[in-house]
């Protein structure tokens, strides 16, 4: 048998970036002769095994041929008579069909080292029309490699057109839409992503709640970018800048203006509500994704009150306890970080306003620390009981926020 590194670490390495994963392809094997050598297969559609010492991905080489719609639509052969030139005819981007045998020569047969050259991301072949999930995945490898100046191939852009035209995006489950979403999240530049898609139709598919932000209007003094979608652009890539490889946050930042696309022609471009009018898409959009519970909840939560966060040191003490309760922040401060990252990448996620302070955060920090300080059992020694200690705790969070409001208006010392 013949061992060769394939996919992302051979891609990775020739671009000098960190190699995380790495996956082999097994040449002129047959699965029996793998187990024999104490490899432990994993799956149940591809001949798959993990190495009994490194745990690393070994696969057989295959081929696949299309036989119906969806992700296990394909009739795959894996046998000891494939080559490798064929396995690697059966990915997905030039530049992720490129093999390393264990000298560190080469096999390119599609050109992919010339395509990382002109940072280009491009089909390997027509079958690529095969698999919808291909379209997420250009879109997800455009939000990674766009900051090192990757653009997709025009014929490769014509390709997912053709299959968004086709109805083949219909197909796609959920539970890979929001995987690679959820991935793309994490990347460096997240806003490439949707670019894409709306580029070749798949966004209003896939997620017409997003897509209806485009070309809706804003007021100018405020967003100088004035379209909402580009805003939105603007948010998730600062959401990246703000907390790297944090999906958690991306997606919060990704709804949190849903609610902009439901305003009234005669209102815009002003959009008075669009807080509370962004949780019925939102809902829709979460269930339809089977997005987590936790992504759902904190995204809720952000479309709700990120303008309550804008002006947090405007609001009474009492709103902010409300604000803080609402988001369980007193007993999870984790949550707290992650709904203000995302309110920050929306404050500064406009035109101009990159490098903006954003003192509400730690106002809210304080508030909220100030807050969970207060303890029952002072009010217990005084004799309360029941009811009444809720009711005096409550009293004595807001006089703790108070405190650090009237701190944080105070004038600074002149040194």
């Amino acid at each position: 048998m013949d061992i060769y590194l394939v996919g992302g670490a051979v891609r990775d390495k020739l671009l000098m970036r960190p190699v995380v994963d790495r996956d082999y392809v097994v040449v002129g094997a047959r699965p029996d002769e793998l187990l024999a050598l104490g490899y432990k297969p994993v799956g149940k559609d591809f001949p798959v095994f993990l190495h009994p010492d490194s745990g690393e991905e070994y696969a057989l080489a295959r081929t696949e041929r299309k036989r119906g719609h969806g992700y296990h639509g394909f009739l795959v052969q894996a046998d000891p008579t494939v080559t490798l030139e064929q396995d690697l005819a059966r990915r997905d981007l030039t530049i992720n069909a490129i093999a390393e045998d264990r000298h560190g020569t080469l096999t390119d047969p599609h050109h992919g080292v010339r395509d990382l050259d002109a940072r280009v991301l491009r089909h390997v072949s027509p079958a690529f029309v095969e698999d919808p999930v291909r379209i997420l995945r250009v879109a997800r490898f455009a939000a990674r490699f766009t900051p090192l100046g990757f653009t997709v191939a025009a014929d490769t852009m014509a390709l997912m057109q053709q299959m968004v035209r086709a109805g083949e995006v219909d197909h796609l489950v959920a539970e890979r839409v929001w995987a690679e979403t959820r991935r793309a999240l994490s990347e460096p530049q997240p806003s490439a992503f949707l670019r894409v898609l709306r580029e070749c139709g798949a966004l209003a598919v896939l997620f017409p709640e997003i897509d209806a932000l485009y070309g809706v209007p804003q007021r100018a003094e405020f967003h100088p970018e004035v379209d909402t979608g580009v805003h939105l652009e603007m948010v998730l890539d600062m959401a990246a800048a703000i907390a790297p490889g944090n999906d958690l946050v991306g997606f919060c930042a990704l709804l949190h203006d849903l609610g902009k696309a439901l305003t009234p022609v005669d209102m815009l471009p002003r959009h008075i509500g669009h807080e509370r009018a962004g949780v019925v898409p939102l809902r829709a959009l979460v269930a339809r994704l089977k997005v987590p519970t936790e992504h759902a909840t904190l995204a809720e939560r952000v479309c709700i009150d990120h303008l309550n966060a804008h002006r947090a040191l405007e609001l009474k003490p009492a709103t902010v306890l409300k604000l803080l309760t609402a988001l369980d922040a007193l007993r999870r401060p984790a949550r707290l970080e992650t709904f203000l990252a995302a309110c920050e990448a929306d404050k500064r996620g406009r035109l101009g306003h990159r490098d903006d302070a954003y003192p509400q955060a730690d106002y809210l920090r304080r508030a909220c620390a100030a807050a969970a300080a207060v303890d029952a059992s002072a009010f217990v020694e005084q004799g309360l009981a029941g009811p009444a200690i809720g009711t005096a705790m409550q009293a004595a969070r807001i006089e703790a926020i108070q405190a650090i409001k009237t701190a944080s208006m105070s004038p600074s010392p002149i040194p």
